[in-house]
């Protein structure tokens, strides 16, 4: 007996139905595309969960665990075996910021978690529409998670800060949806100070991204001597040139910085050509969502993730 693939529309059903209300749209929107364009290359996958109230993070915290109390209701559940670490308030599932995924059988009746080629390609299409990836991280593996935190941390979510989240679904200028603003202003930018014509459409495109590295070459070029082709490609020579940028840099290398960091989904509030607060912030959230060294500094490696 052949059996039927499983339809897209029971998967995105599915998705939406296990996310809940809370989860955030961008997060939303941002996880169903995920399943759609995962299908159409023959990848099943399906998200498992998404907001979670702080009174279920207490019921996963408290098993496993002796005692624990949460709102004066005691949550403690010897039976079962610890899940997590993350009091409630310590996951970005809290805010409706994160989502856990897993791939499905062919037939969509049978869950399959085996971290294989198939969930890794999943997770390169989530990260290209900006969710940040546990699988990535160095102290701790967590292979099902995708997340979205605008550069915010737990606490300045509990304090009320909202993320800016920027989507990436209609980043190609092949697809249809409104565009943004300020990528519009970004492009226009690069257009008048390196002159690469490239179209202001308000889309991150592959061309956007290539005046973005010329921009780039040229400021190094002009601020540091550096000597390099202006071919807006990423290599060796434009990595070994790149500059350390931090907290109070100024000018146009900033700039480049923060465009960057804004088209990759991590906002720096503020694309002015000066290093603050909120670029710090973006910056050590992009390098954490990469797997690198979250200082707050961007230099080669971070420029690499950024262009290369």
């Amino acid at each position: 007996m052949i059996k039927l693939a499983v339809k897209l529309k029971t998967l995105l059903g599915r998705s939406e139905k296990n996310m809940g209300s809370g989860i955030h749209p961008v997060v939303k929107e941002s996880a169903l595309e995920m399943v759609k364009q995962a299908y159409q290359e023959g990848i099943y996958v399906e998200i498992s969960v998404g907001y979670r109230s702080m009174e279920e993070q207490a019921k996963l915290y408290g098993q496993g665990r002796l005692g624990y109390n949460y709102g004066g209701k005691n949550y403690s559940d010897l039976s079962k075996p610890k899940v997590t670490d993350a009091m409630p308030g310590q996951s970005y599932h809290n805010y409706g910021l994160a989502i856990d995924y897993f791939i499905v059988s062919d037939d969509g009746r049978n869950a399959i978690w085996t971290v294989d080629a198939k969930w890794r390609r999943v997770a390169a299409i989530g990260k290209s529409l900006g969710f940040a990836w546990g699988g990535d991280w160095s102290d701790f593996k967590d292979y099902p998670h995708l997340e979205m935190t605008g550069g915010l941390t737990y606490s300045q979510l509990k304090a009320g800060t909202k993320p800016n989240l920027i989507s990436k679904v209609n980043s190609s200028a092949t697809k249809k949806g409104s565009s943004n603003q300020s990528i519009k202003s970004i492009q226009r930018t690069l257009n008048s100070r390196y002159n690469t014509k490239i179209n202001i459409d308000g889309y991150y495109g592959p061309n956007t991204k290539k005046a973005l590295i010329k921009g780039f070459q040229t400021e190094l070029n002009k601020q540091y001597g550096a000597k390099i082709n202006v071919d807006g490609i990423w290599g060796p020579q434009t990595k070994a040139a790149s500059p350390n940028v931090r907290r109070g840099a100024k000018g146009n290398i900033t700039y480049i910085l923060q465009a960057a960091l804004y088209l990759e989904g991590h906002n720096p509030h503020g694309i002015d050509g000066i290093f603050g607060n909120g670029t710090e912030i973006a910056v050590k959230a992009f390098q954490k969502a990469k797997g690198i060294s979250a200082d707050g500094i961007a230099g080669g490696n971070t420029f690499t993730k950024l262009f290369g």
